[in-house]
């Protein structure tokens, strides 16, 4: 069963380490002076970083390669070359990467603020201060620095929309979307329908991006379950937004505010709570001959079908086909978008046809989980048991990252599974701490 994919090709390189450096002091008596060249400093790492305000890979089109700076080389008087920075890349959450040339996954990005250093820099390579032995006091040799990892990947998002559009047949939904979305994400056809919906990633003029849907069907008696499978609701309910497109030319001679009436009572028995989306009504069609005097009525019937208090629904008049007033119509959905929270996002079904993958086969899960009698989740396992005694559980940072690696293995998920809950004592050997949901 296929999702809508989001994919895009990168290139990583990360930086080459400095070279080191062959220096010699001069001093009397002490053949050549004896060593004196520092190291070079470490290259720069390429890292993704989840970043939840993304919401598509739009940005990769525009930029595939992503490249760390080199380290300093080592100096004279033994001073060592500076690390390069790394560079940091914002990802949206739910990537997956693969390795591009053997198509293995190689990391899940899941949570905000996750990291993953997909390119290592490279080392800095040792000045000859390092290589003086007594009988050879006063070597000629330096390292040259690594150089950084390479790597070409393909990243992909299964997409769900943030905006979705509602309207008869007619109206031009079809067209709106083709003509504000730049990309077509490779969309699976679902089984049980003829309909595959039409999706875009629409990319606004102050640079951001989401994912748009055609909603369609949804007078089809949908919401009986005719029709439409529920792989296709998930993206209904994950809609933020709702765009309702309304032909005001009526060419088809229907009253373009029965028309607006009769999809929200469809959206009403939905009982997906759709009609609590907040709703832009889209006037399309507006460069034909009644559509001004139709909008002038629309309004009105609108204002009276209201009470004084309630806010009435923005009203966007466009037209997709002399691209009329698009602009404003899209600023305006991006500001709402970022108003209004999320309403579903994965959800449990999700995890038992494996949508999500932790990059190893169930039977090689690397920890385990049982329970003491005083009730604390007790993880062990060889690998990792190794983690933890690698880590410096004195030092903040150290912990932090440690909590990501298992995050990363998916021992949070494992926990959640199992029930466990905010507060509940996890223990590794004799380190205990407590589980944050």
């Amino acid at each position: 069963m296929s999702m809508f994919l989001d994919t895009a090709k990168i290139s990583v390189k990360a930086g080459r380490g400095g070279d080191g450096m062959v220096a010699f002091r001069r001093e009397k008596y002490v053949p050549n002076g004896g060593p004196w060249g520092g190291d070079g400093g470490r290259g720069g790492s390429v890292i993704f970083k989840v970043d939840e305000g993304l919401r598509t890979l739009m940005d990769f089109r525009y930029n595939r390669h992503f490249k760390a700076k080199a380290g300093e080389k080592g100096m004279t008087k033994g001073m060592h070359g500076r690390g390069a920075e790394d560079l940091i890349v914002p990802i949206p959450p739910g990537t997956t990467v693969r390795d591009a040339n053997t198509g293995k996954v190689i990391t899940d990005m899941i949570e905000n603020g996750q990291e993953f250093v997909i390119a290592h820099g490279g080392r800095g390579g040792r000045g000859n201060i390092r290589f003086a032995t007594p009988r050879n006091p006063a070597p000629e040799i330096a390292e040259n620095g690594e150089p950084g990892e390479e790597r070409d990947l393909q990243l992909e998002l299964k997409i769900l929309a943030d905006v979705g559009l509602v309207g008869f047949p007619s109206v031009g939904k079809s067209t709106l979307l083709s003509v504000v979305s730049a990309a077509k994400p490779k969309i699976g056809a679902y089984h049980f329908t003829t309909i595959v919906p039409n999706l875009g990633m629409v990319r606004t003029k102050s640079g951001e991006s989401f994912a748009m849907a055609d909603l369609p069907g949804l007078i089809e008696g949908a919401s009986q379950g005719v029709g439409l499978g529920t792989q296709f609701l998930r993206h209904i309910e994950r809609t933020r937004v709702i765009l309702h497109v309304i032909d005001m030319s009526a060419s088809e001679g229907r009253d373009p505010y029965e028309d607006y009436l009769a999809i929200n009572h469809e959206l009403e028995s939905y009982n997906l709570r759709l009609m609590e989306r907040p709703q832009i009504i889209v006037a399309n069609k507006m460069d034909m001959p009644e559509a001004e005097e139709n909008l002038r009525v629309f309004k009105e019937k609108l204002a009276a079908g209201y009470d004084e208090f309630d806010e009435l629904p923005m009203i966007f008049p466009i037209s997709s086909l002399s691209h009329q007033g698009l602009d404003n119509l899209l600023e305006a959905t991006v500001e709402l978008l970022d108003k209004t929270g999320e309403f579903l996002l994965y959800d449990e079904s999700d995890m038992e046809q494996g949508e999500v993958y932790y990059g190893f086969n169930e039977d090689e899960r690397p920890f385990e989980i049982s329970r003491a009698d005083d009730a604390a989740w007790v993880l062990s396992g060889e690998k990792l048991e190794k983690l933890f005694i690698m880590t410096n559980m004195e030092r903040d940072e150290s912990v932090m990252k440690f909590a990501r690696q298992l995050r990363g293995m998916g021992v949070d998920e494992a926990l959640r599974e199992r029930g466990a809950k905010d507060g509940d004592i996890v223990r590794i050997g004799n380190f205990e701490f407590e589980f944050v949901d």
